[in-house]
């Protein structure tokens, strides 16, 4: 069940991408042509709501309930997690090495 949900929302997901992807701006539609105001007047003060955006509500729909299905499922006791359960701590590095005798004095310079 888990894995037929997980394949479900990645597909969900890669469709919303595309969909989200081949929309227009928001002056690229109809009412463009009419001038830079006309965009935004054409449809009305609520603006025409078109396939594409009714589609991408209802796909986001989809996937936001696709990732709360898969919270729960794996949330449950006896879940498999893609984690592994012992992950060994990242050592820290080395301290530097203390110098027990005093830097060499300058060179005295004779001329």
């Amino acid at each position: 069940m888990n894995t037929l949900l997980l394949v479900l929302h990645i597909l969900i997901c890669l469709a919303l991408i595309g969909i989200v992807l081949i929309q227009g701006g928001k002056g690229a539609e109809v009412g463009a042509a009419f001038g830079a105001g006309g965009s935004n007047t054409i449809f009305g003060a609520s603006g025409g709501q078109s396939f594409l955006s009714k589609m991408t509500t209802g796909v986001a729909v989809i996937f936001m309930l696709t990732s709360l299905a898969l919270a729960i499922f794996w949330s449950q006791p006896g879940a498999t997690s893609i984690m592994p359960e012992h992950v060994s701590p990242i050592s820290a590095p080395a301290a530097m090495p203390v110098l027990d005798t005093p830097p060499a004095p300058p060179a005295e310079d004779t001329k």
